[in-house]
């Protein structure tokens, strides 16, 4: 599903335009010294690997910024591509265009990446009446794109930033004395109505605290797969409502163990460690 508005042009103006500083803030020495300003060329964004693409907004941004490009996109966020695929096509100021070319690949090498992850994780627990979703474990001052390439690949999302939804760790739980009751007391009595509470559990005893506090998620976090199912059962029975989040240690290969516990979500840090898809400038005469 792709939600363009995650990326709003402010947003992502003010990145490229701090990427663009940084890659040519005394100038492009290998393109300047080549081509003048009145120089045209043509390129195509191929991709050499299947998967899906992902990025085309930033991409845009990049050429927009640095002027006289035209694009046309063969293809969309969200599409599956296969290898050997145009992806687009390019054509105005040679300058721009080589210019802009290993930036507009960054952004789109990486999001396509994330977003092929993200798909091959939702696929194989499609049969499962479980979300899979990525985590805070994002690259810093990156994570609007990696959230974007996530839902692109069709996977869910968890807490934007600190102030989404509590979260008590087991560092907080510590700082209560080791107390989850007596944490969860202190954040009611302040929360919005508007928040959620989670609560992260390693034990079985955790987790029956959790429900006799009405808690809104409870985390399995770590649990083995025998204390995972003996937990939502016991969940489902006494509070129904209660969301339950298996995390920690979950990846492609147990991915499908965890879906046949019955818990609601699966959140993994996997998402976003993906790499990036071979995608590349291509000129043609």
């Amino acid at each position: 599903m792709v939600i363009p508005f995650l990326l709003n042009k402010i947003i992502v103006g003010e990145h490229v335009r701090e990427a663009l500083k940084e890659d040519f803030a005394y100038g492009d020495i290998s393109t300047d010294f080549l081509c003048d300003n009145y120089r045209e060329f043509t390129v195509y964004l191929n991709t050499r690997e299947d998967g899906i693409f992902c990025g085309q907004i930033p991409f845009k941004t990049i050429f927009e910024l640095l002027g006289d490009v035209e694009i046309e996109f063969y293809k969309n966020d969200g599409d599956e591509i296969k290898k050997g695929d145009r992806i687009a096509k390019l054509r105005g100021s040679a300058r721009s265009i080589l210019t802009g070319e290993r930036l507009a690949l960054n952004y789109t090498q990486r999001m396509s990446a994330i977003a092929t992850k993200a798909h091959s994780f939702v696929q194989k627990v499609k049969n499962y009446p479980v979300k899979v979703v990525d985590t805070r474990k994002n690259t810093p001052n990156f994570r609007v794109f990696e959230k974007y390439a996530i839902k692109c690949g069709g996977a869910g999302l968890h807490r934007f930033n600190l102030s989404d939804c509590v979260m008590l760790k087991d560092n907080h739980i510590a700082l209560c004395n080791g107390s989850i009751t007596e944490a969860v007391k202190k954040v009611k009595e302040n929360l919005s109505h508007a928040h959620k509470i989670e609560v992260e559990c390693d034990t079985i005893p955790q987790v029956k605290e959790c429900v006799e506090l009405d808690v809104d998620i409870i985390m399995l976090d770590n649990m083995n797969l025998d204390d995972m199912k003996y937990c939502v059962q016991y969940v489902k029975e006494k509070n129904s409502s209660i969301i339950l989040e298996a995390s920690g240690g979950i990846h492609f290969e147990n991915l499908e163990d965890a879906a046949k516990t019955g818990v609601d979500i699966i959140s993994t840090s996997a998402l976003v460690t993906a790499g990036t898809m071979d995608l590349g400038f291509d000129y043609e005469k």
